[in-house]
This record gives structure tokens, sequence and C-alpha cells, in this order.
């Protein structure tokens, strides 16, 4: 099903329609907010599609702020990631990009407002000091010993943590809520906290910086968002979050609304898992095609159509659950199908030499584009002496409903000939390295001979004097376990050991004009992208998909 097939109708998109109904507001304002920790994951396409999508449905407006309030973590190089991954999902943020490193004094002095009206106060203890006196969901915290001090004191020493005077986690400036509220996000939570660390794009000129929960809704009504869209982690922390904007003279009042995060079998998304992934050197980089990162599955080939139009399928609702990544791949095989030009490939060479055919002689055979797209007419694939075939796609002892190519058997070459096996040619350890065959010149284009009779069987094929050679990477699932989150042990022993296999491949002359990062079918093996690692003196290329989920047929075995 497209993305264009019919809008959506969801829990958000009702009380937004309420809201536009009622006059409440007349623009709707989403956002996008990510932190610039790290790359972005297939999780956070949903997040990208509701709050563009939205805006886009509804005339409104989407920004992208990032949400850069520690240091520690963040990175120019994952902002730029980040804005490539949005406008490859096919969104525009326009003249809104936003940081909310941008609000800090405005920040700041909503933070002072709160010292004034008694609502905040400067906390001497340690980060184990606070923890412990929180307490849990049955027993009441305990205030803090400097809950009482006055405002001036809090005031002067808030000014001298922003002056740089005292060290990491010697202080913080705590919200004065209720350290017996049932929700514990509301215990008198942290505003503020030190950290001599260099900001990103605001340098050293602060050494406090403020936390998210209290940045993200002051950053929404400094923007004027309407809605803000969180997903479910961030249901305990919308008390606080209208607490802030309760007691904040914001310019706007936004409306946070929660909906559930995507989750994918065979799939870890978790930033901090998958950064030790990178760091540890299992993975090449966070753009590795088998990381279910933007960037990752964008170099793998996925379309970023096939993200939109899983996203929009998967839907919007309360409830967590987990989607089958097969649903996402089929999602990539439907459009890939549709859009992606056809070509004949050989990963695994066995040479074929066809005896009666003149050693010299070069026919040029039409092989369709795409049978989805008829009107892109075909291409010319050369046609010679010596052969390369898969050398799967012979068995010199076969079965009895083996209908490839065997001895004395004879089988179709796509769009070509019909070939018979006279000969197996073995090394001295007996191992076949190639065999001899005649063709049928009656059977050209693979038409049936004159003689009725017929085969069963039609195998793919690239001219060894035309091939151009290529490393290919075939790609499958980084997990080998479903969950691999909620498996025992570590996470590392569900690690699929084949999740990547090098062939040296022969591909069919037309692929050395394939660009960069185009996704081709390789008929009968499935979908693969021409690799950012590709130069003019090596082709290098992904595998996408296969024609078909294997992985299907190993659960309904086990």
């Amino acid at each position: 099903m497209s993305e264009k097939d019919h809008q959506p109708t969801d829990f958000i998109r009702q009380v937004i329609e309420e809201d536009l109904k009622s006059g409440k507001h007349k623009e709707i304002v989403t956002r996008f907010p990510p932190e610039p920790n790290g790359y972005l994951h297939i999780g956070h396409a949903k997040s990208i599609c509701l709050n563009f999508g939205i805006a886009q449905e509804f005339e409104g407006q989407c920004n992208l702020r990032f949400d850069d309030t520690n240091p520690a973590k963040e990175d120019v190089e994952y902002v730029d990631s980040i804005k490539e991954d949005v406008r490859w999902l096919g969104f525009d943020w326009g003249d809104n990009l936003y940081f909310a490193s941008d609000y800090f004094e405005q920040l700041y002095t909503w933070a002072v407002d709160l010292i004034k009206e008694g609502k905040a106060y400067v906390d001497d203890q340690t980060a184990e000091e606070m923890s412990k006196g929180r307490g849990n969901l049955q027993t009441p915290g305990e205030n803090s010993p400097f809950r009482d001090r006055s405002v001036e004191e809090n005031l002067a020493l808030f000014q001298e943590m922003r002056d740089g005077k005292f060290g990491d986690g010697e202080k913080v400036l705590r919200a004065k809520i209720d350290m017996a509220h049932p929700n514990m996000n509301m215990r008198d939570p942290v505003l503020y906290r030190i950290t001599h660390i260099e900001h990103h794009r605001s340098g050293d000129k602060w050494c406090i910086y403020p936390m998210y929960d209290f940045t993200h809704g002051q950053s929404d009504a400094l923007e004027g968002v309407t809605h803000s869209l969180c997903t479910l982690e961030f249901e305990h922390h919308r008390p606080l979050y209208e607490w802030f904007i309760d007691n904040i003279d914001v310019p706007s009042k936004p409306r946070q609304i929660e909906f559930a995060k995507l989750q994918l079998t065979y799939t870890m998304l978790g930033k901090r898992n998958m950064r030790f992934l990178v760091e540890n050197d299992y993975v090449s980089g966070w753009d590795d095609p088998r990381m279910p990162t933007i960037s990752g599955i964008r170099r793998r080939g996925y379309p970023s159509e096939a993200i939109r139009n899983f996203c929009h399928n998967v839907g919007v609702t309360k409830f967590k659950s987990t989607h089958d990544i097969g649903l996402l791949e089929n999602e990539v095989r439907q459009v890939l199908n549709r859009d992606a030009l056809r070509f004949m490939a050989v990963l695994d060479p066995l040479k074929v030499i066809v005896t009666n055919y003149p050693e010299e002689k070069v026919e040029e055979m039409d092989a369709v584009k795409n049978p989805e797209k008829p009107e892109l007419g075909t291409r010319k694939v050369p046609f010679c002496r010596e052969l390369y075939i898969e050398r799967d796609d012979f068995m010199e002892d076969a079965p009895k409903k083996f209908f490839r190519l065997k001895p004395g058997g004879e089988v179709r070459f796509r769009c070509a000939y019909w070939l018979k096996c006279e000969e197996v040619i073995k090394d001295e350890n007996g191992e076949i390295t190639e065999l001899h065959c005649t063709y049928d010149p009656d059977t050209r284009g693979g038409e049936n001979p004159p003689d009725g009779r017929k085969v069963k069987g039609t195998i793919h094929w690239v001219s060894a004097r035309h091939a151009v050679d290529a490393e290919v990477r075939v790609y499958d699932r980084l997990f080998k376990e479903e969950n691999p989150d909620a498996a025992e042990g570590s996470f590392l022993d569900y690690l699929n050991p084949n999740s990547i296999e090098i062939k040296n491949a022969k591909l069919e002359p037309g692929l050395g004009e394939i660009e960069v990062g185009e996704t081709v079918q390789f008929e009968r093996l499935g979908y693969f992208c021409v690799d950012t690692d590709s130069s003019d003196d090596k082709k290098i290329v992904n595998r996408t998909v296969p024609l078909r989920d294997s992985w299907a047929k190993i659960a309904q075995k086990s």
C-alpha cells in the first residue's frame, strides 16, 4: 500500500482536528527534537514521519530542534547526520531549524525566576545522597538539608555556579515541588548541573547546563509548538512538563501527547548498545548496512519511500508492541520491485564453456529492464563462448526434482539459449572447475525449439569476457535472536555470525555504469545497492534484501 493511498486516522490526529475545529489553534506546529549524541535509527523514522507528516496534512509547520544540553556526548557530526537523515526521508524544515542551546540565556533567566519565587534551590548533596533521599514508589522521599536555603543565598550560589566557582557535581539546582509526590519525577527534580566541558556550539561560555526536562517544554513554548509528540516513556514526565509550563511565564502552552515507540524483531534500537557495537568494532560504523540506523539502511539500499510506507502502515497507538522486521523488508521489496532495474550477476562463479559456439562470436541478447515498467524497454546483454553461472545452479548427482543444470541435462539460459551439460571438468582435488556444454541455436532468446521438447529450469549467467568484477557483501540480520534485548545473558551472545558474507562476484557489464547509492535487482538473487566504498577501480555492492523472506521459512521449520 502506498503512503498516499489514504490519510491515516489515529488518536493524535483526532485531538488536532478537535483543536482546530474548536479554534484553540489556528495553525498546527509540531517538532522533531533529537539529541545530537548519536545517529538516528528506524525508531526515530516513525517520529519524523509522524511530526512532519502531521504538519503537512494540516498545512502547519514542523520544527527541527536539536536538544543539545549534554556536551559530554554531543557532536557536530551527529547534527549533520541527523539533517541528512531527515532530508533523505523526504522532509524539509525550511527556516525552522533550532537548537536548545540558543535558549540557554532565557532558560537561565527562568531558573532565576523560580528561585526568586521560592520554587527552586541549590543543593550540595552528592548524586548518591540525592538518589537515596528520593525514596521509592512505596516510600516518600526526604527533604534535602539545603531545601530551605534563603532566596538570596540560592541566587548567589546559582550565580557562582554559572561563574565556574564549583567543580563538576559539587552543586545542582533543583525544583522545589513535593518530595512525597507519587510521581518520582516530581520529587524535586534537578534543573541544572555543573559540567566543565566545551559545548559544540556555545564553546566554553557555559559550565552549567539545563537538564532535558527543564529544557524541552520551554523550548516547545518558545517555538510556538502546539502539540509536543513524545514516546510513551515520557508519559510520567508530563506532569513535570506541565508544572514548568504553569510556573514559568512562557509565551505559549504546548500540549504533550505520548505514543508507542517503534520496536522491531531481530533489532536493538538503544543508542547505548548501538554505540557499544560501533566503538568495539562489532560493526564498521554507525552507517554499517547491518545497523538499524537511518544512515545504515540508506547505505544498504532501502528506499526512503519504503520507510515512510512502513511507518504509515504500523500506525500510531498507545500500546507497546514489536513489529516483525519482515514487514519492513516486504515494504522494501514492494518499492524496489516496482522501481529497480534488472541485471544478472553471479555471486559464486562456475565457468561454462559452450563448446559448439564460435570462439570469437559475441551476440547481444535483449533483456527487459523492468517487467513492471515495460515502457523502459530492454537492455543488451552480451553472450559468448565462455560464461559464468552460479555454482549451486549445477549439481553432479542431482535429485529427480532438480530442474537446474546437471550432467546430460538441459536448461534455459535467461534471454539467451538452451544449453545442455556434456562434460564436467575437475581439478586434481576433485573440485569442479568448469562445465562443457552445447547450445541449441534454434532457441535464441530462450524460445522453445521446433521439435517441441521442454525444459523446466531457467538460470541466469554472465559473459566471462565482458563481466565486471565486484565485491558483493551479502548482508543478513545482525542478530539471530528475535528479541535480543529480552534474551538471557549479553546481547552480544546473539550476534549473527553470518550477518555478512563477502563474495567475489561477476556482474553483467551494464552494472559497471550503476552509480553509488543506486539499488537494482540481481535476477533470482535479490536487491543490491552500490556501496559508498566503491571506486572506479573496485565495485562494491551490498545486498539490500533477498527476493523472498528466507527467515520466514526458518521460523516455519523450527
